[in-house]
């Protein structure tokens, strides 16, 4: 394909790079076991809360070759995954229900980035989402522009609105108050969101417009605030925060396994509570490893480059040293963020060391 005679529908994507779902089937349970639907609300590693569609909960569990077909995955069941749920008998006690997953729906999208210590696995952060509110920091601890330009081009990759959120603007300095309008300049003139706020005094009406309808992936570098954040939301503890490590200004973590929150609008009399939406609280990442991106795509996943990448002067232009490359000339006129160049080269260095964990 001459990938300067097509478009890219969203923020720089182009139909033929859109990541491809994966659908896996198991039968674990006997003909004639009881058949359920439900939603993946959290997941321990060894075990997986699901909503049922008739507003129970269940834990649930999978057999140990449970696999994703075309993926190697460290969790081949997601927080976000539309599953059917199949009842067997437990081999323990015989008057006790056991829950097992035998199906995983196709999944409208989800978040993916390398396994920290399986460089040829993968970890899905969370599936069928409407966005990710990426939480970051200027300061306090440090949030490189390299992770948040990693995280973006997963984003769009896999057709996933992003929304920039800096936390922690409280305890800025003068100088760093201008380094993060930058960062929101910069982010806003490519087509990003961008939200700034203090989550120790923040009040939900500030950000619920950002979230409500909406299923949200809530993400970001351990220390940021997420866990600060989803208590002001909900108006009461209910995940714990972590204090900044003193030696490293680095955060430590405090969420340990993924899990989804419902946000509702209580209601008066004796009608149910409505629905607001969800978010779905990940543990914080240090780094984030791209997979499964070709060399040739990278560029399209920014979307600034791939607007300018039409003016170079061959079609398969990677942007490193071919002559004639207007993206190279961009970023020497300053039209590109050194910055976002930086993050495009180490993507691309991703696929010929895959050295990023």
């Amino acid at each position: 394909m001459d990938r300067k005679s097509h478009t890219a529908p969203l923020n720089g994507k182009c139909d033929h790079c859109l990541r491809s779902p994966h659908r896996v089937h198991y039968t674990l349970a006997p003909v004639g076991a009881p058949i359920m639907r439900g939603l993946v609300i959290k997941s321990t590693g060894s075990s997986y809360i699901v909503r049922l569609d008739d507003g129970t909960s269940v834990e649930c569990h999978i057999k140990g070759n449970f696999r994703i077909r075309g993926i190697r995955s460290t969790n081949p069941v997601a927080v976000g995954d539309y599953v059917v749920v199949e009842s067997q008998k437990s081999k323990v006690e015989s008057s006790e229900a056991g829950f097992w997953i035998t199906e995983v729906e196709e999944r409208r999208n989800y978040i993916i980035r390398r396994s920290t210590n399986l460089s040829k696995e993968s970890h899905i952060l969370a599936a069928n989402i409407d966005q990710v509110a990426l939480i970051v920091t200027v300061n306090h601890p440090v949030t490189s522009t390299t992770f948040i330009d990693r995280f973006l081009a997963t984003c769009e990759a896999y057709r996933v609105r992003a929304i920039l959120i800096f936390n922690k603007i409280d305890l800025l300095k003068e100088e760093e108050l201008g380094q993060l309008a930058e960062l929101r300049a910069l982010y806003e003139s490519i087509g990003y969101e961008t939200f700034e706020m203090s989550a120790i005094s923040l009040q939900p009406s500030e950000i619920l417009p950002l979230l409500a309808g909406k299923t949200t992936l809530l993400s970001g570098n351990s220390g940021v605030g997420k866990s600060t954040l989803l208590n002001a939301l909900f108006g009461r503890e209910i995940t714990r925060t972590g204090k900044i490590s003193d030696s490293h200004d680095k955060g430590m973590h405090t969420t340990t396994f993924s899990e989804m929150y419902e946000l509702v609008e209580s209601q008066n009399g004796t009608e149910p509570a409505e629905s607001k939406g969800w978010i779905i609280d990940t543990p914080g990442i240090k780094g984030f490893g791209t997979i499964d991106f070709e060399r040739e795509e990278v560029g399209h996943f920014f979307p600034e480059i791939f607007r300018i990448s039409a003016d170079c002067r061959f079609g398969n232009c990677t942007h490193t040293n071919e002559p004639g490359c207007a993206v190279i000339e961009a970023v020497e006129h300053g039209e590109i963020a050194m910055s976002r160049y930086e993050s495009y080269l180490s993507i691309l260095g991703d696929y010929t060391e895959a050295k990023y964990r």
